[in-house]
């Protein structure tokens, strides 16, 4: 507590703001105590809270009362992230004396995060000896994986628990995107008028990815997106719309309007992929934007809109049971998934008769 008290009068004294004093070591910054004229002092022993310090780091980052031109510009912030241990005490004392000091709350959101277990669940700490040094993952997985893995562990607030085979499925699903990233650059960025049903429907699921993922980042709940993305990559766009529409992207047997219509789709997908997951891996997205979709950063480009309709969207189930009981079919029999096999389209999924048959390879 920055006190020098008077020896004589008792009077305490205070110096100026603007450092940090150590009274119960240092003699006092001034000669004369301001109350008796007394030249005599002692410093103040006693202490106050750890967080009544702490409390003010927004305005110590703000540099207040150091740079006024700085200082407008940085403060309040916009978000403070903290964990939900240090609710009562950090949180509530940067609130109180931030407010007192400036008239103002420091920040307009806190994003309170979850303890970090290890694999048993235990907290991870120094004395436990059970904490995981990161660079040593960085370096076997990568930076965007280790993101991508913290993004996908858990739910707003709660909390993870750490595990290297996890990180290894994160960087999995980024080999996933890199590589139908290496498959659809090898297909021209066509402009279309006339989609056929399957892109419609691709199309209409990726309303619902930017949908839901940009509600999740609106909540600065990464987990969101980074699942939305996830499960859309794997399931939707690589295991099913990629292998219904690649017989047309390959032009085989079909007009040059419906080749074109599957060029566009896969790359209008692509791209709504990389603007969606570039705040949680940013360096795989940025090198593929740039290799692929322009110079510039793909951080220097706004979310995407969800501007396709949702009408195509209740045909995922039927097409998605449809393609799964085909798969099985063919495993029963023993047959590779590029095998022909006879099956009876339902009838109401014939919109995608055709895509449906060049995938299964099931004859008219």
């Amino acid at each position: 507590i920055p006190i020098w008290y008077c020896k004589k009068c008792g009077a305490p004294n205070l110096p100026k703001p603007g450092r940090y004093y150590r009274p119960w070591r240092d003699p006092p910054p001034f000669n004369k105590c301001s109350k008796c004229g007394n030249g005599e002092f002692s410093g103040e022993t006693r202490i106050l809270d750890t967080w009544m310090d702490s409390g003010i780091s927004p305005l110590y980052n703000a540099r207040y009362g150091v740079n006024q031109r700085f200082y407008k510009k940085t403060y309040p912030a916009t978000i403070r992230p903290q964990g939900k241990d240090i609710v009562r005490t950090w949180l509530h004392y940067t609130l109180l004396r931030c407010t007192q000091l400036t008239g103002r709350s420091p920040f307009d959101h806190v994003w309170i995060m979850g303890m970090g277990m290890d694999e048993k669940g235990e907290r991870m700490s120094k004395s436990r000896g059970n904490v995981v040094d990161p660079k040593p993952v960085f370096e076997k997985y990568g930076a965007d994986a280790f993101r991508l893995w913290a993004a996908l562990e858990v739910n707003l607030g709660s909390d993870f628990r750490y595990a290297e085979a996890r990180v290894a499925g994160a960087r999995n699903t980024l080999t996933k995107l890199w590589n139908l990233a290496r498959f659809i650059s090898s297909f021209p960025q066509a402009r279309t008028t006339k989609l056929r049903p399957a892109d419609k429907w691709i199309l209409s699921e990726l309303s619902e990815l930017v949908r839901k993922s940009l509600n999740g980042y609106r909540e600065f709940n990464f987990f969101v997106p980074a699942t939305e993305l996830r499960d859309f990559l794997w399931g939707n766009f690589a295991s099913h719309y990629l292998e219904m529409a690649k017989t047309r992207a390959y032009g085989e047997g079909i007009s040059k309007a419906d080749q074109r219509a599957a060029w566009s789709t896969l790359h209008t997908c692509l791209r709504t992929m990389l603007l969606l997951l570039a705040p949680i891996a940013p360096h795989v997205s940025d090198i593929l934007w740039r290799s692929l979709y322009g110079k510039k950063s793909v951080h220097a480009e706004n979310f995407p809109k969800a501007q396709w309709g949702r009408r195509y969207v209740h045909y995922t189930k039927p097409l998605t049971e449809f393609n799964s009981g085909v798969w099985k079919a063919k495993k029963e029999k023993g047959l590779s998934l590029s095998s022909p096999i006879e099956s009876q389209i339902p009838s109401g999924l014939e919109l995608f008769a055709s895509d449906l048959r060049a995938m299964h390879r099931i004859p008219s």
